[in-house]
C-alpha cells in the first residue's frame, strides 16, 4: 500500500461540462443548424436516396471553394517567387481532387431504378451548370468563353467567370515563376486567348525538359510541377470516373441540364490544364550521369 496515491492527487476530471448559451460552441462556430437544414428534397413523396444526392453534391461544392482558396493562394505565391508555399498549396489540393475521385462512388451505391424514382423532378438542375466548378476549370488555364452564355440571365455568375477569364491563372503563373528562374518561357504562354506557335512550344517544352533532366538544380521548383501533374492528373480521373458513374446509373440518357450526358462527359476527359508538362516527358534522355538519382 505504500505506493498508494493519495486521492487528493487524483486527475481532474475531463469529462463534458455545461456550456453557456452564450459561449462558442462547436455547433455555433460550423453553423451546424444551419448546414442540417439545407437538403430540400424535391420529391414527394420524399424519396430515400434523394438525401445522398443532395449531400454528395453540396459537399463537392464546399471541396471546390477550399480548391479555389488553395490554387489562389498558390497562385499568389508564386508571383511572390515563394515556391515551397505554392507547393504545399497545391499538394493539398492533390489530396482533396484524390478525395473527390474516390467520392463520386458513393452514389454507386443508388439502384438505377431508384435514382430514376426523383431525378425527373430535378429538370432542368444540372451539374454542368455549377459555377464553382466551372471556376476551377477557369482558373486551371481551361477557360472556354463559351460557358459565359450559360450564365446569361445570372450576371454574378457571368462577372465571377468573366474575372476568371481575364485574370490570371494557375498555367500563366507558373510560366512567369520559371521565367523568373532562368528558363526561357516566351511572353504571353498560359494566358487565356493565346495561341502558341509550334516554336514557342518547342521553347518551353525545352526548359521543361531541361527542369526534369537536373530536378535538383532547382528542386522546389520540380516538386511544384509534380503537384501541377497530380491536380492534372486527379482532374482527369474525376473526370473519367464522374462518366462511367453516370453510365452506371443511368445509361445513355440525355443530362438533366440539357447536354448528352455520357457522351458530354466522355468529350471532357481528354481535357489538360497542363498539356506540355506532359509532354515533356518524351524528350528526357538517360545521361551517363543522372543528377536525379537520390529523389
Amino acid at each position: 500500500m505504500a505506493n498508494a496515491q493519495p486521492k487528493d492527487s487524483a486527475m481532474p476530471y475531463e469529462g463534458p461540462k455545461v456550456y453557456r448559451r452564450d459561449e462558442l460552441t462547436y455547433n455555433r462556430y460550423l453553423h451546424v443548424e444551419e448546414l442540417l437544414s439545407l437538403q430540400t428534397l424535391q420529391s414527394d413523396p420524399p424519396h430515400h436516396d434523394e438525401t445522398l444526392f443532395i449531400i454528395i453534391h453540396q459537399a463537392y461544392e464546399l471541396w471546390f471553394k477550399q480548391i479555389l482558396h488553395e490554387i489562389e493562394s498558390a497562385m499568389a505565391a508564386m508571383n511572390e517567387r515563394k515556391v515551397l508555399r505554392a507547393y504545399r498549396r497545391l499538394s493539398r489540393v492533390g489530396q482533396i481532387m484524390k478525395l473527390l475521385v474516390s467520392q463520386i462512388h458513393i452514389l454507386e451505391t443508388m439502384a438505377p431504378v431508384d435514382f430514376l424514382q426523383f431525378r425527373d423532378r430535378l429538370n432542368p438542375a444540372s451539374g454542368f451548370q455549377s459555377i464553382q466548378f466551372r471556376e476551377v476549370e477557369f482558373v486551371a488555364g481551361l477557360a472556354d468563353a463559351n460557358f459565359l452564355k450559360v450564365f446569361q440571365n445570372w450576371p454574378e455568375y457571368q462577372t465571377a467567370l468573366r474575372r476568371r477569364l481575364d485574370g490570371p491563372n494557375l498555367r500563366s503563373c507558373y510560366y512567369d515563376l520559371l521565367r523568373s528562374q532562368g528558363y526561357r518561357i516566351p511572353p504571353g504562354m498560359g494566358t487565356p486567348g493565346h495561341q502558341p506557335s509550334e516554336a514557342e512550344n518547342l521553347e518551353v517544352l525545352d526548359a521543361l525538359r531541361e527542369l526534369y533532366q537536373h530536378p535538383n538544380h532547382k528542386l522546389p521548383l520540380y516538386f511544384l510541377s509534380e503537384t501541377l501533374i497530380e491536380f492534372d492528373e486527379y482532374l482527369i480521373l474525376w473526370r473519367h470516373h464522374h462518366r462511367l458513374t453516370v453510365e452506371r446509373v443511368i445509361g445513355g440518357r440525355k443530362g438533366t441540364g440539357g447536354s448528352t450526358g455520357v457522351r458530354y462527359l466522355e468529350s471532357t476527359t481528354s481535357k489538360r490544364c497542363f498539356p506540355l508538362l506532359w509532354e515533356a516527358r518524351t524528350y528526357l534522355t538517360k545521361e551517363p550521369q543522372y543528377e536525379g538519382e537520390d529523389l
